[in-house]
C-alpha cells in the first residue's frame, strides 16, 4: 500500500518533490479511499495533471524507476549504467528518492540516493515502535572505494551483501540469495507503461506481451473480455492463439496472437486485434497492466490513462479501481491525464498538478495543498479558468 513517494534532481525535477496519497478527515468517506490495518486513509487514485512537457510522465516515471531498481537492477549488465538523468542544472549531483509503504502491519521507508554510475546510499527502515529503525544501511565510502553495510535482522549475509555491484540495488541483490523480506518487497506489484525513455507506444510487441499475459491466466483474460464487451466495443470474445515461429538460427519460440470475435446473424466472425481499432487496442493493453493489481493488489503507474479512448472511457476504468467488488485489495493507481474531465471524477486531495517554470524546474503539489479552495468547489470549471495554475499559456 503505497503512502507516499518523493523525488530530488531527477530529469526536469530539481529541487525536491513530495507526493502523499494519505488523506485527512476532512476527505469524502467513499469508495475512492481505503483504509489500511495502521489506520491511514489512502487513496486509491491519484491524476497528475498539467500541461505538456511541464514534467507529469516524469513524476510518476520516479516511482516507476524505483520499482524496476529495487526488484530487476541485480539482472542489468555487470557493467551497465543507473538509468539516471538529473536535470541538467544540476548533471554533476545524485539523484533522490523516498517511498513510504504499508506492508504486514507496518511503516516502511525506502531511500535511494544515486548517479548514473553508482548507488551512495540505500536505505531500508521499519516503524516497529514509534520512531523507524533501520532494517539495512549501505553506504558509499570514497575512501575505501567500497560499501559500508550495517544490517538488522535483514538476514543477508555480510559476506554477499559486501559483494553487491554498484549498479544494483541492495534488495534486488538479496532477493537472488532467497532473503524472505528481500523476497516479500521484491514481489510487490507494481505495474507500468512506462520505461527509461518515456511511454511504450501501441505497437505488436505490446499487443503479443499482453496476448502472452492472457493465455497464461485464462481469469484474466476472462475478465478482460467481459469488460471489452461491457464497454460496447462490438466483441463477443477475445480469443488467444499460440504460433511457434522458428529464426533463422533454428531456434524456435512462442508467440501469442489475439484475436477478436464478432457474432453477426448468429455467424462468428474473427478478426486479428491488430485490424481492430487502436481504441480497442488500447484497452486490451491497458487491462493488461490493470487487471493484475486489482487482481491480488498492487500499484498501477500509467502515463496518459486515456490514450487513444474516448474521455468518456475514464468513469469506468477508475471505476474498476473504487468498486469494493472489482478491487478487493485495494490496488492504487497513479495516472497522468489530459481528459480535464477527470477532475469531475475525484477529490481535491487526488489530484496532483504539474508545472514548469521559466528556468525549466518542474514543481508538483496536490491540489488540496492550495489555500482557499473549498470541499464543494467546481474543480473542473476553476481549473480550465486558470484559478490554480498549471494550466498551457497559449
Amino acid at each position: 500500500m503505497l503512502k507516499s513517494f518523493a523525488l530530488r534532481n531527477f530529469q526536469s525535477f530539481h529541487e525536491q518533490v513530495h507526493i502523499s496519497l494519505e488523506l485527512n478527515k476532512h476527505t469524502p468517506d467513499d469508495n475512492r479511499a481505503f483504509e489500511t490495518p495502521l489506520g491511514s486513509k489512502l487513496s486509491k487514485a491519484l491524476a497528475v495533471i498539467g500541461p505538456n512537457a511541464s514534467g507529469k510522465t516524469t513524476l510518476i516515471k520516479s516511482l516507476a524507476f524505483v520499482s524496476w531498481f529495487v526488484c530487476q537492477s541485480f539482472h542489468a549488465k555487470l557493467d551497465a549504467p543507473i538509468p539516471l538523468i538529473g536535470h541538467f542544472g544540476a548533471a554533476n549531483e545524485t539523484s533522490q528518492f523516498e517511498v513510504e509503504f504499508e506492508m504486514d502491519g507496518h511503516d516502511w521507508k525506502y531511500r535511494l540516493v544515486a548517479s548514473e554510475t553508482r548507488v551512495y546510499s540505500e536505505h531500508l527502515y521499519c516503524k516497529l515502535t514509534r520512531a523507524y529503525s533501520y532494517v539495512f544501511a549501505r553506504d558509499w565510502n570514497p575512501t575505501s572505494k567500497r560499501y559500508d553495510i550495517k544490517q538488522n535482522q535483514f538476514g543477508f549475509l555480510q559476506k554477499e551483501a559486501e559483494r553487491v555491484r554498484e549498479n544494483a540495488s541492495l534488495l534486488s541483490t538479496a532477493a537472488q540469495y532467497q532473503v524472505p523480506l528481500a523476497l516479500k518487497i521484491c514481489s510487490l506489484q507494481v505495474c507500468t507503461n512506462l520505461y527509461v525513455m518515456g511511454r511504450y507506444h501501441l505497437d505488436d510487441g505490446q499487443m503479443v506481451g499482453a496476448s502472452a499475459l492472457y493465455f497464461a491466466n485464462d481469469h484474466l483474460r476472462l475478465a478482460m473480455t467481459k469488460l471489452l464487451k461491457d464497454w460496447d466495443l462490438g466483441l463477443t470474445d477475445i480469443r488467444i492463439e499460440r504460433k511457434t515461429v522458428t529464426h533463422p538460427d533454428g531456434d524456435k519460440d512462442d508467440i501469442y496472437i489475439p484475436f477478436g470475435v464478432h457474432q453477426v446473424n448468429e455467424i462468428e466472425h474473427s478478426i486479428m486485434l491488430k485490424y481492430e481499432s487502436s481504441g480497442t487496442q488500447s484497452a486490451f493493453i491497458l487491462l493488461s497492466r490493470l487487471l493484475p493489481v486489482l487482481n491480488s493488489g498492487g500499484v498501477a503507474v500509467i502515463d496518459e490513462l486515456e490514450s487513444d479512448l474516448h474521455p468518456h472511457m475514464l468513469v469506468p476504468i477508475l471505476d474498476l479501481f473504487f468498486s469494493p467488488e472489482t478491487n478487493p485489495h485495494n490496488a492504487q493507481i497513479l495516472f497522468t491525464c489530459h481528459s480535464i474531465e477527470v477532475l469531475n471524477l475525484l477529490h481535491k486531495a487526488q489530484v496532483v498538478l504539474v508545472e514548469k517554470d521559466e528556468n525549466c524546474h518542474s514543481n508538483a503539489w496536490r491540489l488540496d495543498e492550495v489555500k482557499g479552495i473549498r470541499a464543494d468547489d467546481n474543480l473542473y470549471a476553476k481549473y480550465m479558468g486558470g484559478s490554480y495554475g498549471a494550466i498551457p499559456q497559449l
